[in-house]
């Protein structure tokens, strides 16, 4: 636990290049979107390079508010719904939701991740995958997507795509809880279906 505070200590330490200021012409929103995106990328570098779960946890969680920081008020109070519509298996009225979220925050990756599950459940696969490919077009580094990617992909029986979307999503955050077993278990199915 110790490692894991002193790694989330280094995460929010700030960088040198931030702490003497930007150029002048920048506005506050760029200023704070410029440390947000460094923050965002020192925080992926320590999700990779964290000695255990719990580190990983705590950077993870730091990821995700990153991520929230950059979200209007209206857009994460349509997120929160529609999680809780998913939640509560009603497709329908959160695909609704992220819908509207989009409309509001189209730069917004996590919104169409979340669009792409509620159209995965109402068995919409083809459009769910293109609301995944605009995800992780967003954000690459969205490990989330490319979880739910690899579970559309092997809904569809294809098997070879989602071992490749579950090992980006490993290469981004190692100590994805579950990560490795699901591997081992795709692999050895992958495998057997080849021979």
């Amino acid at each position: 636990m110790l490692r894991a505070l002193a790694l989330l200590t280094l995460l929010l330490a700030p960088l040198p290049a931030l702490a003497q200021g930007p150029a002048p012409a920048a506005t506050p929103a760029a200023r704070a979107a410029e440390a947000r995106r460094a923050e965002l990328d020192r925080a992926f570098a320590a999700l990779k390079d964290a000695p255990d779960a719990a580190g990983a946890a705590l950077v993870e969680g730091r990821i995700r508010q990153l991520w929230a920081q950059s979200v209007t008020p209206s857009v994460a109070l349509l997120l929160r719904r529609g999680v809780r519509n998913i939640e509560a298996n009603q497709a329908e009225d959160a695909l609704e939701d992220f819908d509207a979220a989009i409309t509001l925050g189209p730069e917004v990756a996590e919104a169409w991740h979340l669009r792409a599950q509620a159209q995965a459940r109402l068995g919409e696969a083809a459009a769910a995958a293109r609301d995944l490919q605009e995800a992780l077009r967003l954000e690459p580094r969205n490990w989330g997507a490319l979880l739910t990617l690899a579970a559309l992909q092997q809904e569809q029986g294809n098997g070879a795509g989602a071992l490749r979307s579950l090992d980006a999503a490993l290469a981004i955050h190692p100590k994805l809880p579950g990560g490795a077993a699901r591997r081992q278990e795709w692999r050895r199915k992958v495998e057997g279906d080849a021979t």
